[in-house]
């Protein structure tokens, strides 16, 4: 990223109600992630929960129907038996992979400065998802 460009855009303004919400949203343990592994299309929840191994089931069902309630995933049920459950971004919700993209490449910066401590490889992630390793 280019520090000149970032010299030059306007500033954001933390009192703004549109980055109170959005902060808030992000702030929720596990909502960002939970966007992020849908980003490469509708999961049905255990393989939500494969891909995050350390949020429990009950964590999961409460951050799904938060994220529905907010209009960004979707729910779908599919014909059974077996009843067949899955989640995907809304339109609303896939906007979220220009932002998880700023945040990985600011999140490398800042683990550069740090002394070259990165996350894990993806799919490798710890128990805590702001967890960095050496």
């Amino acid at each position: 990223m280019d520090t000149g460009s970032m010299a030059r855009r306007k500033p954001v303004d933390p009192l703004c109600p549109s980055v109170q919400i959005v902060m808030r949203l992000l702030g929720r343990r596990w909502s960002g992630l939970i966007l992020a592994a849908l980003q490469d299309g509708a999961l049905r929840f255990r393989e939500l929960g494969d891909r995050l191994p350390d949020i429990g089931d009950k964590i999961l069902s409460a951050r799904l129907k938060e994220l529905e309630r907010d209009g960004l995933v979707s729910r779908t049920v599919g014909a059974g038996p077996p009843v067949r459950v899955s989640y995907a971004l809304t339109t609303l919700g896939e906007g979220f992979s220009e932002v998880v993209a700023a945040i990985e490449t600011w999140g490398n910066a800042f683990a550069a400065a740090q002394g070259g401590r990165r996350l894990p490889a993806r799919g490798r992630r710890s128990a805590d998802p702001g967890l960095l390793t050496s």
